[in-house]
């Protein structure tokens, strides 16, 4: 891959783009049209730079701030270049796959696929949404009836590939969108495999709010001297949002933290990010029960249960969205006010991203991160990723050193006392003093009652068949040993010895070698000479 220098905007380039329309673009008349019907005039920066460029063919690596629509940057050339074969034909044959889009969570697939069909609601073009966690068989017999644009996650993407349900032979375009997240979720073999499985000639468009080494080193892996549109320096965050650092004590403030921060800003919206699951899911529990409503989503729930929560949280019944990464990316709510980082991300990308909720569009919004002592390497990744500096605020009744220890503070979360009060009354009466009635001092074992007298140790050897610690005499032992020994040799011997005929069964001998001899004085015929050897006669002469 030979990458070309990167294409900035510079001051000239932005005052001229200010001026440029969709109409410019001259897209198809039904694209056009359903860009209309949204009320879209003026594209964004990373649009205006990345779909002439997208729509002569050549390969695309787009950087852009989050929340500046990178995804009608590719799905609008993209519905554009397969006009001319598109067809009304209701044959499945007519609609082969030729774009595929991939997104690394459900939820950016979500996004996009809506998108998609916002986009190409007046053409005949077909497109369908492919994700795990749901049942299978929906999207199969949607594939089956033929589709254009398909978005997909690689895992299930993958699924339809084994069961032959889809058919990549004649992709003309593939769409990485949030590449680095692909690797971070380790996906990087699943695009190894699906990109084999596409036709060598073919256009490659990747496109992320940050481009991290790795990226890098995917893109020149399968991309052909791709251009390089950048609308923002990289890695940089949106000056519309407003960055906040609250520096606490310790780990036990972060939830009061947060529950004090959205009661007192009287936040009537707002995304909560946490590092873990089960982190999560003990969070959205702690805010319920101070009257905070909120609901929680993380990998481990269905995707019915997510969209559920989501649905909730974008139609205001629920305060609080309290989520993993898998928010991070792919959530466009329209007039987001503030996130809070409960815990900071592990990788510094993600905190562009997880800040991007916010301040979409153009609007105003505020991200609150919580950082404790154990997160200074964390900030100092994360600062150093987007080039600035942060300045850490107190956020009232939380200033570092001038809170109380927590014994002083009644414990755990600041509960009065009545931890305290009741390890006292559970360890009360211990002291030899005052012990509680239940179980009676004890000093010897003649002042224990009878019940709980225990036998005398049996130290000789029967004992210590039943008592471990009994000491085992030797010479008991030996002469054990030595018994058995004899009692096995008798034994052996009894069965040694040869065997000796008693008179009963020497005389009971006699009388059946008596009465085979009289057998055999009798007349016999050619075949009756082997039956008498057989019974004990003399063989025949």
């Amino acid at each position: 891959m030979t990458q070309t220098e990167p294409n900035t905007i510079s001051a000239a380039e932005e005052a001229a783009l200010a001026n440029v329309t969709f109409a410019d673009f001259a897209l198809h008349p039904d694209i056009q049209k359903a860009i209309d019907a949204q009320g879209y005039t003026q594209p964004t920066p990373i649009q205006a730079k990345a779909i002439p460029v997208v729509l002569t063919g050549v390969d695309v690596m787009g950087a852009a701030q989050t929340g500046t629509g990178k995804t009608a940057g590719f799905s609008l050339p993209i519905l554009n270049r397969l006009m001319p074969l598109a067809t009304e034909n209701t044959s499945p044959a007519r609609h082969p796959v030729r774009a595929l889009i991939l997104t690394p969570t459900r939820e950016l697939a979500d996004q996009v696929a809506a998108n998609v069909h916002t986009y190409a609601k007046f053409t005949p073009l077909r497109s369908t949404v492919v994700y795990g966690g749901v049942d299978i068989n929906p999207q199969i017999q949607a594939l089956r009836r033929g589709v254009e644009l398909v978005i997909a996650t690689p895992g299930r993407l993958l699924d339809h590939v084994q069961q032959k349900s889809i058919n990549l032979g004649q992709v003309q375009v593939l769409v990485l969108d949030e590449a680095d997240r692909m690797l971070d979720m380790g996906f990087l073999p699943d695009l190894q495999r699906i990109i084999n499985l596409l036709p060598k000639t073919r256009q490659n468009l990747l496109f992320s709010a940050t481009f991290s080494p790795e990226i890098q080193k995917l893109a020149r892996s399968f991309m052909v001297s791709p251009t390089l549109i950048e609308v923002a320096r990289r890695n940089a965050t949106s000056e519309n949002i407003k960055q906040v650092i609250f520096a606490l004590d310790s780990e036990e403030d972060k939830r009061m933290a947060v529950c004090h921060l959205i009661q007192t800003k009287a936040l009537s919206q707002v995304i909560v990010f946490s590092n873990t699951k089960l982190g999560t899911a003990r969070l959205a529990i702690y805010l319920e029960k101070q009257g905070v409503s909120s609901t929680a989503i993380h990998g481990d729930k269905t995707q019915a249960e997510r969209t559920k929560s989501l649905e909730a949280f974008k139609a205001g019944e629920v305060t609080v969205l309290v989520a993993t990464d898998v928010a991070a990316r792919g959530l466009d709510i329209a007039d987001l006010p503030c996130v809070i980082n409960y815990d900071l991300p592990t990788t510094p990308e993600d905190y562009v991203h997880r800040i991007g909720r916010t301040g979409r569009a153009g609007a105003k919004g505020t991200a609150y991160s919580f950082v404790v002592k154990r997160d200074e390497r964390a900030l100092k990744d994360i600062e150093k990723l987007i080039g600035k500096a942060f300045v850490r605020e107190e956020l009232e009744g939380f200033v570092p050193g001038a809170r109380a220890p927590r014994e002083e503070r009644g414990g755990r979360d600041g509960r009065d006392g009545r931890t305290e009060g009741r390890t006292e009354s559970r360890y009360e009466g211990r002291s030899q003093e005052g012990r509680s009635d239940r179980r009676p001092p004890r000093t010897s074992d003649d002042s224990a009652p009878a019940r709980e007298r225990r036998p005398a140790r049996d130290m000789s050897y029967q004992g210590a068949r039943f008592n471990d610690n009994a000491p085992i005499h030797r010479d008991a032992e030996y002469e054990r040993l030595r018994a058995k020994l004899a009692q096995t040799r008798v034994k052996d011997n009894l069965f040694n010895q040869p065997y000796q005929e008693s008179r009963e069964d020497k005389a009971a001998g006699d009388q059946a070698s008596a009465q085979q001899s009289n057998l055999s004085n009798k007349a016999k015929n050619k075949n009756s000479a082997p039956v008498a050897f057989l019974l004990g006669g003399s063989p025949r002469n």
